[in-house]
């Protein structure tokens, strides 16, 4: 079927000053390199290699020196993931990659659920352990000063509202992703928007992507992935396989954004789409 969106790959070009020397918070482009993959290394992001070096768009050129850190405010620690929220989107909202991401929390993939606390400093994660230790010291050591029998009722009581509350989070987060896995590919992504001259913004399978801007909509090979069957895209989050693509062939999808700067920051990446039961 044809495709009636515009797909993006990023580039890079972009003038700026040469430099002989690389302080420790620069970096020297190379020939190959984009601000994707440079934000990727260095994990800041596109936006703010930008105002550190004062670009107005993405190209650079082999040679320039970057600057990849500068003075920041002082941030907030921990974020509380949201429903829609996707690891793109979060590290995009602090300025940090998607791999300092799963590292600091100790994620394997890009599976997130609305209530989970995730580090977005790289320090809560060794804070927070130090953190309940003392406190449970200190919860230790009152209790041994009370009855057995008052420690006992209490203990018993906020065990059982602790369960209850982790059973109901537990609940929550199945149904936000109640989908059984039916399969699971490797892929090569891009991301197009729909904002093109000439396009007419609705999809293979009809989707008015001009109408419905904030869709999560993916490009497929109908050969790989059924169209019209719901995917869970790591880092994009949960979506429709609701276009195709001249190029999006064999294990290659497209996502659709509706920001044209979000579409070229995201460049191409591997990631994992899961085909999810209805």
């Amino acid at each position: 079927m044809k495709k009636t969106a515009f797909s993006i790959a990023a580039t890079a070009a972009l003038t700026g000053a040469f430099a002989t020397g690389v302080s420790a918070d620069e970096y020297k482009v190379n020939k190959g390199d984009t601000l994707w993959s440079i934000s990727q290394e260095k994990g800041v992001s596109v936006d703010k290699l930008k105002e550190l070096n004062n670009l107005s768009s993405d190209l650079i050129v082999t040679n320039q020196s970057l600057k990849v850190s500068g003075e920041q405010q002082e941030q907030q620690s921990t974020y509380t993931v949201e429903s829609g929220d996707s690891l793109y989107k979060i590290g995009q909202d602090f300025d940090v990659s998607v791999d300092n991401l799963k590292e600091w929390n100790g994620l394997s993939d890009s599976l997130i659920y609305p209530g989970d606390e995730l580090s977005v400093s790289g320090q809560a994660s060794s804070e927070a352990p130090q953190t309940e230790e003392t406190s449970s010291n200190e919860s230790s050591e009152e209790s041994t000063e009370q009855t057995s029998t008052e420690s006992s009722n209490e203990e018993s009581s906020s065990s059982e509202e602790q369960s209850s509350q982790e059973s109901q989070e537990q609940t929550d987060s199945s149904q936000d992703t109640s989908n059984d896995v039916i399969k699971e590919v490797n892929v090569e992504a891009t991301a197009y928007t729909a904002d093109c001259t000439g396009c007419t913004g609705v999809t293979a399978t009809g989707i008015d992507l001009n109408a419905n801007p904030d869709q999560k909509v993916v490009a497929v090979d109908p050969d790989v992935i059924p169209l019209g069957s719901k995917v869970y895209v790591e880092g994009y989050g949960e979506a429709i396989a609701g276009d195709t693509g001249g190029a999006i062939q064999g294990n290659k999808i497209d996502l659709y954004m509706q920001d044209r700067g979000e579409a070229l920051d995201f460049g191409r990446q591997n990631v994992t789409i899961q085909v999810l039961a209805e």
